[in-house]
């Protein structure tokens, strides 16, 4: 298995994935602000920036996300994380194909790293997010061939994959709750498989973000 990683694809510091902190370890309850203004926002009603430099997540007000959603605004450093879910129930990976992804657990997440420039694939672990090295034309091949791959933003959304009785679903989804379910698995982790409670978590995570997803055009449902 890899080393524990940030979401940059580089090694994380040895105090811990600072990015991650905020979804990994309880907190007493208080106001949520706008990184960049200041302003205070709604607890779970604020918008995630994603700070390609530091290639971290910030919160932010909905003024901010807005103005980051422009091309070019601050000469391209901060890139507002859309809210769009979206599923392609038709294409499907068998056993065969994941085992190609090199991936050892059940879920995966995986973006296009602009500054890199290739896909960093990731998946959830008791140590936080850790990386799995993916040559790019095995993406192609057992990816490549998704709808959604097609529509994947650079750096802020990700192709969420849960493999689950023999076949994997795929999901394209905002970057910023892959690292929630990172966090989320981080602290429930129990034992060899997660526990009872992880597993339970993790089952209504993917029924939200089914209820989340919209049909991709043309998809057929089942």
């Amino acid at each position: 298995m890899s080393a524990p990683m940030t979401w940059a694809g580089r090694p994380a510091p040895a105090s811990g994935v600072h990015t991650l902190r905020r979804f990994a370890a309880p907190r007493e309850p208080r106001q949520e602000r706008c990184e960049l203004c200041g302003v205070p926002v709604a607890e779970g009603n604020h918008r995630h920036l994603v700070d390609t430099e530091e290639r971290s997540l910030a919160c932010a007000c909905t003024p901010c996300a807005l103005l980051f959603e422009r091309p070019g605004v601050a000469h391209g450093r901060f890139l507002s994380v859309p809210d769009r879910y979206l599923a392609d129930h038709d294409h499907r990976l068998d056993d065969n194909a994941w085992e190609l992804l090199q991936i050892p657990v059940s879920v995966a997440f995986f973006f296009r790293n602009a500054a890199l420039g290739r896909l960093v694939a990731l998946y959830p672990s008791p140590a936080g997010a850790t990386e799995s090295e993916l040559d790019p034309s095995t993406w192609q091949s057992v990816l490549g061939g998704s709808r959604l791959s097609q529509l994947l933003e650079p750096d802020v959304e990700a192709l969420l994959l849960r493999r689950t009785e023999g076949r994997a679903e795929c999901y394209l989804v905002p970057i910023d709750i892959c690292y929630e379910l990172v966090g989320r698995m981080r602290l429930l982790w129990q034992g060899f498989d997660g526990g009872a409670e992880a597993r339970a978590d993790l089952q209504a995570f993917f029924e939200h973000v089914e209820r989340r997803a919209e049909a991709t055009v043309g998809e057929r449902r089942p």
